[in-house]
């Protein structure tokens, strides 16, 4: 029993770290599309 609760809680553990570090990343992609969009917009806007 002791076994199943220790492998349990570092699943909970791991998940959550995972979890973290997805939306980090999904953070860092999202501020990249907005500075490609913003610099696109005034490549077009110079035209």
């Amino acid at each position: 029993m002791r076994r199943i609760l220790q492998a349990s809680s570092l699943l909970a553990l791991l998940a959550l770290a995972a979890c973290q570090t997805v939306q980090g990343a999904g953070r860092d992609l999202e501020s990249a599309g907005q500075v490609i969009s913003r610099e696109s917009q005034e490549v077009q806007a110079g035209s």
